[in-house]
């Protein structure tokens, strides 16, 4: 626990967030419990929500609004307001409440989806939670995959590319990522997210406003244009800061390579550590003038 004390002090008083990730945790995994996930066609919830008396843009047939309305999206700006000042747990019940069991879950595996996993077990760990796997995930993640599954006793589902990257690299000549970034990312991740989230009302990210500039501005609830269906950002409103300090708090499992520099952590070819003072997403794509895959971007903004 000396080396949590440690953390917590750099946290609040030593550096702040840039050396919230100086250190590794011990972790003692809570007894393993098995939970039955569902696809959205055939999830059913006892729990659900009563659609006869909410707008169907509040429902798990969210995504039939596609393209909303103007009163869908105030509806969902109205919303999105009332929950500026909710704690995650109080987001996420919102979200379980109007479109469970519609409502999926995408992570990168980074801190903040590992501390969403750890409420999400809490409040409806039938959720279903899925990783774009490229093909080039660090070994570290894909092992913190399976930490996770252990401690909160949620699959998280590997959703791939149809191509191998063996096959990919000889169709395109070579390292795609290397000639061009935007082409690997729209080949290996976008058109896997898009064929995933279908028939889901919504969707659940990691996304922080202080993570980027393109992120700033990022709703807790709102339309996502790119993917047709309503996008909840539970820790949209969240530091660095007050993520680590629930990781320590709980001892959640996170990625060992945080504690080695790396602040955010995307697939191997194109992650790097960031040097202090660097800004946390600084290390993704070195040299190419990229900070975003494209999930969380809308095409032309």
């Amino acid at each position: 626990m000396e080396q949590a004390h440690r953390l917590s002090r750099q946290l609040h008083g030593e550096g702040g967030e840039d050396n919230a990730t100086a250190v590794v945790l011990t972790l003692s995994p809570a007894p393993q419990r098995t939970v039955q996930t569902a696809e959205p066609a055939t999830s059913k919830s006892t729990a659900g929500p009563n659609t006869h008396s909410k707008p169907k843009i509040l429902t798990p047939e969210a995504h039939l609004c596609h393209p909303p309305t103007e009163t869908d999206l105030a509806i969902l700006a109205e919303e999105s307001q009332k929950l500026e000042h909710a704690s995650p747990e109080e987001i996420i019940e919102w979200a379980v409440e109007h479109y469970f069991p519609k409502l999926a879950m995408a992570t990168a595996l980074g801190p903040e989806g590992c501390v969403i996993l750890s409420i999400v077990a809490k409040i409806e760990p039938r959720v279903y939670v899925f990783n774009l796997d490229t093909g080039y995930q660090f070994a570290e993640t894909l092992e913190l995959r399976d930490r996770l599954r252990e401690r909160f006793g949620i699959e998280i589902h590997l959703r791939r590319p149809e191509l191998s990257v063996e096959e990919y690299e000889r169709i395109h000549g070579g390292p795609v990522y290397k000639t061009n970034p935007d082409q690997c990312c729209r080949d290996r991740k976008i058109a896997v997210a898009r064929r995933v989230i279908q028939g889901f009302a919504a969707w659940m990210s990691g996304v922080r406003r202080d993570q980027s500039a393109t992120r700033a501005q990022s709703p807790i609830v709102g339309w996502d244009y790119k993917f047709g269906l309503v996008k909840i950002n539970p820790l949209a409103h969240w530091t660095a800061m007050q993520v680590w300090d629930r990781i320590i708090r709980e001892k959640i499992p996170y990625n060992p390579l945080h504690d080695r520099g790396y602040r955010s952590i995307g697939c191997w070819p194109c992650t790097r550590p960031v040097a202090p003072g660097e800004d946390e997403r600084a290390g993704r794509w070195p040299g190419m003038c990229k900070i975003e895959c494209g999930l969380h971007v809308v095409d032309g903004k």
